[in-house]
């Protein structure tokens, strides 16, 4: 299956998660995966939030991201991936002053066994 992020309308969410400026997603959700293809202008971040059901995936694809995570900080540069397990909290913020982050994310939706 082909899904192509050029069709989707990309919709700005205003202070996603509690964030900063706008995050831009183009997102395609059937129930079971939210897979995302995202931007960070410069200012604008995800706020920090946990994950209680979900995990997230993010990959990288251009920018500067800094990453809050539990109780630490990481930096992400094109071609790395930020993992979040289920129980754990983080946030994105764009760090560069000069570009967008764009990146690439999968949120798994858990089932109850």
């Amino acid at each position: 299956m082909t899904i192509d992020f050029s069709k989707i309308e990309e919709v700005a969410n205003p202070r996603f998660k509690g964030g900063e400026g706008d995050t831009m997603f183009r997102t395609f959700n059937d129930g079971q995966n939210k897979i995302m293809r995202g931007r960070l202008d410069v200012g604008c971040s995800i706020g920090y939030h946990r994950h209680e059901s979900n995990s997230e995936i993010i990959f990288i694809l251009g920018g500067e991201a800094r990453c809050l995570y539990d109780d630490g900080e990481e930096r992400l540069v094109p071609g790395q991936c930020h993992y979040c397990p289920v129980g754990h909290s983080h946030a994105l913020i764009n760090a560069s002053d000069r570009e967008p982050l764009t990146f690439f994310a999968i949120v798994p939706e858990l089932k109850a066994l």
